[in-house]
């Protein structure tokens, strides 16, 4: 039986089948309402999600970067410093800073019948004309010590270069007014715990000489005393020193940052560190006490 549609009015679809007009119709309906339905849906999208803003970098990026701050910060986080029981730098530099310390102290005693300068370069001047400013008597004069004697040479930055007749010391002199210093001078002198009368020199007013009397038994004994006394000192900072870095090892034994092996060593390196420091204060106090004892 033939057919009574016309193949050349209709077109064929790709699997072989002829699309008749009601069929072409209804496709397009069905285009059009999918594609209204797909706007309608696109628009109501951007409305709901246009506050929300989103980062355009891949995925990949985002986590290398979060990665490699994480990795910064725990690199100079002190943690990872702080974490290590075998860290003794701390505990090192406090014996040091005690040794250090106590060598200053005795340096500062009468040695054998020998003054130290420094215990009169430390005193503190008074300046008057500077509205009793405190400055150290190195700072306004020299120090030459001399025998059994001493010189402290006067001088200052400001001076004046008038010629005038001023009382100096009970007399009447016409050198140069280089002295605002000297009576200040004199006067830490004087007021100190050192027991040293200043004499002024008749030709240099800027001259001031210190007599230092011999050593006495009773001098010697509180030399003695004071060398002791400064080695407790001594020692006290050392056994402060050891009780921080026990603390340290005792921290890391709590949050087990730390293998009970390795915490046990490093009490034994610690304890080791203060014999040597005590051992080493006992050696200079005997051998600062033997030459206080030998004036």
């Amino acid at each position: 039986m033939a057919s009574h549609h016309d193949t050349s009015t209709y077109p064929i679809n790709s699997i072989g089948c002829e699309v008749t007009e009601p069929a072409k119709q209804c496709a397009n309906l069905c285009f059009q309402q999918y594609h209204h339905a797909l706007l309608a849906a696109n628009l109501q999208g951007s409305l709901t999600l246009s506050p929300r803003s989103f980062s355009t970098s891949p995925t990949s990026l985002r986590k290398s970067a979060k990665a490699a701050r994480e990795s910064s910060l725990s690199a100079s986080s002190p943690s990872s410093r702080t974490d290590d029981p075998f860290d003794f730098s701390t505990l090192e530099a406090d014996i040091a800073k005690a040794l250090e310390h106590l060598k200053n102290d005795l340096s500062k005693l009468r040695a054998g019948g020998r003054f130290n300068p420094e215990v009169l370069e430390n005193l503190y001047v008074n300046l008057i004309k500077e509205g009793n400013v405190g400055v150290k008597l190195s700072d306004v004069a020299q120090v030459v010590p001399k025998g059994r004697t001493v010189q402290v040479i006067v001088g200052e930055r400001d001076v004046c270069t008038s010629h005038s007749s001023l009382v100096y010391f009970g007399r009447t002199t016409s050198s140069p007014t280089y002295i605002q210093h000297v009576k200040p001078t004199v006067t830490a002198i004087q007021s100190s715990a050192l027991s040293l009368t200043p004499q002024p020199d008749a030709q240099n007013p800027l001259l001031l000489t210190l007599t230092i009397p011999p050593p006495t038994a009773d001098s010697r004994r509180a030399a003695v005393a004071s060398a002791t006394k400064a080695a407790e000192t001594a020692n006290t900072s050392i056994r402060n020193a050891r009780q921080t870095q026990q603390k340290k090892l005792r921290t890391l034994q709590v949050n087990k940052t730390a293998r009970p092996d390795d915490l046990k060593k490093a009490g034994t390196i610690m304890e080791k560190f203060v014999e040597k420091g005590v051992g080493e204060v006992k050696r200079i106090v005997d051998s600062a006490k033997k030459v206080l004892e030998s004036g």
